[in-house]
């Protein structure tokens, strides 16, 4: 266990952890971060840095309580069709079942999302055979709606091959689109009944400025990156991600959750380390923001921490920008 938590705090100290994906399930916190390992290969915009092969998860009893450690959950070398690079997953419950969502290269260097289940929310997750059919890229984010079906969200550009998926097949050397075009938008799909599957074909999202102009790819302070999160509030779908390259969490609003989106305004600036990548989650009468920094590390980029901080509303259903730092 750690110690007592507090806002802007390093929930756990004894590993790394990033990209926490939290949800509460039985009225206790659980958050399903990656996690950072040390690592003697190259730093580059193709993520090798990013040397994680395993899942642990964690949870609360609540907000001030201290963080258990349920151990590894998930590890690459029980999954049959990946290699390398486990990233940040996230997780869902359906009729007495458990899903772990996850990005990893398969056998090809090519990422893809697979999908483990188990009875308990802390695992063990037994991995399916075959990653999601269909399935590219990374950040898988899942959605269940209020009628029960559930959505899932994914993509991320540079590592996360994004921009390599535009004609619908993997290309090796594509780029992504001129800075006055269209920015390449997160990819959502239905889930099957069973979770295991898609439903339905990826789609791209579109979100629009407010004025209903798609966003453009040189807009980096506002267009999609990657570490895309969806939650409902008052009856509105909120769209949140990371903008990438100027390392900012923001977020749009919409009517459907398949979009569009009208971009709204940033959630999180920027902290220290080069990635962001957050999590929004209601417990009990109040509304959370995880994320992580790499403060833990001082300042080593791949070695990350998760933090949270309490998030609230507007009386217009838009969100306060937080100071990651309130401290100084």
């Amino acid at each position: 266990m750690s110690e007592i938590t507090k806002p802007h705090q390093p929930i756990v100290t004894h590993i790394f952890t990033a990209d926490p994906s939290a949800h509460v399930f039985e009225d206790r916190i659980y958050i399903y971060p990656s996690h950072d390992l040390d690592h003697d290969g190259p730093v580059n915009d193709n993520g090798d840095q990013y040397k994680m092969e395993d899942y642990h998860v964690l949870s609360m009893a609540d907000m001030n309580s201290p963080v258990t450690d349920h151990g590894e959950a998930l590890h690459v070398k029980d999954v049959p069709w990946a290699s390398s690079q486990m990233w940040a997953p996230d997780a869902a419950y359906r009729k007495g079942i458990y899903y772990l969502f996850f990005p990893a290269r398969d056998h090809d260097g090519i990422f893809r999302i697979g999908v483990a289940t188990s009875s308990s929310p802390t695992g063990p997750f037994k991995p399916e055979e075959q990653y999601i059919q269909g399935s590219f890229s990374i950040d898988p984010a899942v959605f269940v709606d209020d009628d029960e079906q559930a959505y899932m969200f994914f993509g991320g550009l540079w590592g996360g091959q994004l921009e390599k998926w535009q004609t619908g097949s993997y290309v090796e050397l594509a780029e992504g689109p001129a800075p006055d075009a269209p920015a390449i938008g997160p990819k959502v799909t239905k889930l099957s009944e069973d979770m295991l599957s898609m439903a339905s074909e990826p789609l791209e999202i579109s979100i629009v400025d407010q004025e209903g102009n798609p966003l453009t790819a040189g807009d980096e302070d506002r267009r999609y990156f990657e570490g895309p999160w969806m939650h409902k509030y008052n009856g509105k779908y909120y769209l949140s991600y990371s903008t990438g390259t100027t390392h900012k969490l923001v977020y749009a609003i919409g009517d459907n959750p398949m979009g569009p989106f009208t971009f709204q305004g940033t959630i999180l600036p920027p902290v220290m380390g080069w990635t962001t990548h957050h999590s929004i989650v209601q417990f009990r009468e109040k509304w959370y923001l995880f994320y992580h920094d790499c403060s833990l590390s001082g300042g080593v980029d791949y070695k990350r921490c998760v933090k949270f901080a309490e998030l609230t509303y507007n009386p217009d259903g838009t969100i306060r920008m937080i100071d990651p730092y309130p401290e100084k």
